[in-house]
């Protein structure tokens, strides 16, 4: 019999309650701010724990830009919890600071002076660092400042064995499944933006003086009128090196291979900008990319890894564990950056795409077609009649959307039937107003709260941060969860220290021999 969507849909309904082990977690960046709403430059909170050792509360790029981070939940309610305990620790050690509640940034200093994260002596501490000195000279520090919701997801393996039942080897079939899923995520994602795209507009100062075809509202704010994301769209980011990489989504070996090519292979321009300046560290080599994690890309295969072990040698080894939806936009109308209706329709929207027929891409692996899609949608969304383009015909957004919903349908009521109530069904209807009404998308309801306003987007941003930052300083958190906040950033603190002094050689030695154990994931293609 042949293996449909349908079948495998009937093999899900027939084991729904394998979906409450279903995992998701989430990492959620957030800029300090003073007062006023500028970059706050004080060093991280000694209070939060060391940044390069707390599991709870660390940095991204900057200093400055917090990284707010759950555990692993099979609930979503619990998840966001969590997430909101943790904003309440947060904003119990602030002193006058405040979490800018949006994904493009705050009022910035000069770009020299936008503080890079600090991850103290060690070499771990010291690699993190310089790796961010690389992506400043690479990109620039203001590109760095932009802020999202990383979504992680997993299914267990009961599940990916009754969606392919014929593979035997269990790391193969997680592996593949994921790759399957990220192939009709790269084909579908442009809905997640459309829905709950939430930064059409910036403050001016973010273009630094660079020419942009954004329109003005007000004096300090640009835009775009139909824009669901500038955060995901090619707004100021210029590289050539990255753009040149197409990373193939048919299977992980050939991702892995091309990934491998990429961290390992010189650029001119890095070349010339060299590894050292004035006897210190710019860069960590002059590759395509420095790391793995430089790729920037709307969702990555994962692999949990032991400290300085790299992710393709991870998942060559091991396989994919989980996978991270990376295009989330910071909502600003909830004070921890995400909603239950949001993580409840993209756990049904990952649903769907595990379990849809997912075709391989052209002989190359890329799918242009999907990428121009994702584009036009990020920056043109709610454009009057938009037609996208559906294996080469074209389609009103609206009128897919809709079928997309339908089709989504069925996964989301997958998660009632195991966990009881209505809620994924009630949370994918409520997405169906959206595409009957752009008017009352994320993008459109701020671009009409920022009209109605008549301030800034700075303004606007600062004074929706404050409303939210003071409700969460409202509710301290119990004594004892508190005191375990404390108790983790202590224990954080002496992690740190340990490593500091474990050190037994120079960060030259170190820095070498963390690309040394890069192993090479086809080592038979030459």
């Amino acid at each position: 019999m042949t293996d449909t969507a349908a079948t495998r849909h009937a093999r899900l309904e027939a084991n729904a309650t394998l979906l409450k082990q279903a995992l998701r977690g989430i990492e959620k960046e957030g800029l300090r701010v003073d007062a006023r709403g500028a970059l706050a430059l004080t060093p991280h909170p000694a209070r939060l724990g060391s940044a390069l050792t707390n599991e709870h509360v660390t940095t991204d790029y900057s200093e400055s830009l917090l990284e707010l981070i759950t555990g692993t939940h099979d609930n979503v309610d619990g998840l966001l919890a969590e997430l909101t305990d943790t904003h309440r620790h947060v904003y119990s050690v602030l002193d006058g600071e405040y979490i800018w509640n949006q994904s493009m940034p705050a009022t910035l200093p000069a770009e020299a002076d936008i503080p890079i994260a600090w991850y103290g002596t060690s070499n771990t501490g010291m690699l993190k660092h310089v790796y961010r000195r690389g992506l400043a000279e690479r990109y620039g520090k203001t590109m760095q400042c932009i802020a999202g919701v990383h979504y992680n997801f997993s299914l267990p393996d009961a599940v990916w064995e009754v969606l392919s039942p014929e593979e035997p080897d269990p790391v193969q079939r997680r592996s593949r499944g994921y790759i399957s899923l990220i192939r009709n995520f790269t084909r579908y994602s442009w809905l997640l933006m459309y829905l709950f795209g939430s930064a059409p507009a910036l403050s001016r100062d973010f273009m630094r003086g660079q020419p942009h075809a954004l329109r003005v509202l007000g004096e300090d704010t640009l835009y775009l009128p139909y824009a669901t994301s500038l955060r995901m769209s090619d707004l100021g980011y210029q590289n050539k090196a990255q753009s040149q990489l197409k990373l193939c989504y048919n299977d992980l070996d050939t991702f892995l291979g091309r990934l491998y090519s990429a961290v390992t292979q010189p650029w001119p321009a890095y070349q010339a900008l060299g590894t050292h300046r004035d006897g210190q560290w710019i860069q960590l080599n002059t590759n395509v990319l420095q790391i793995e994690n430089e790729y920037y890309s709307s969702i990555r295969p994962k692999r949990a890894t032991g400290r300085c072990e790299r992710p393709i040698t991870a998942l060559a080894e091991r396989g994919v564990q989980y996978v991270e939806v990376r295009c989330l936009d910071i909502d600003p109308t909830s004070p921890v950056g995400i909603t239950a209706d949001t993580a409840r329709f993209v756990d049904a929207f990952l649903l769907y795409c595990a379990a849809s027929d997912s075709p391989f891409f052209g002989p190359d692996g890329y799918c242009q077609l999907s990428a121009d899609n994702f584009s036009m949608v990020v920056k043109e969304g709610r454009k009057p009649g938009l037609m996208l383009n559906r294996e080469g015909s074209p389609i009103p957004l609206a009128q897919w959307g809709a079928q997309m919903l339908d089709a989504i349908a069925p996964y989301a009521a997958l998660y009632d039937k195991a966990s009881g109530g209505t809620a994924y069904a009630d949370a994918l209807e409520r997405q169906r107003a959206k595409l009957a009404d752009p008017a009352s998308t994320p993008s459109a309801r701020l671009l009409d709260a920022l009209r109605a306003s008549g301030g800034s987007f700075h303004d606007y941003s600062l004074e929706q941060s404050r409303l939210h930052g003071d409700a969460l300083r409202a509710q301290p958190l119990p004594a004892e969860r508190a005191a375990a906040f404390e108790a983790d950033a202590q224990r954080s603190h002496e992690e740190q220290h340990k490593l500091e002094a474990g050190d037994t050689v120079d960060f030259e030695t170190y820095v070498a021999k963390y690309h040394e154990a890069l192993k090479n994931p086809l080592p038979r293609a030459a």
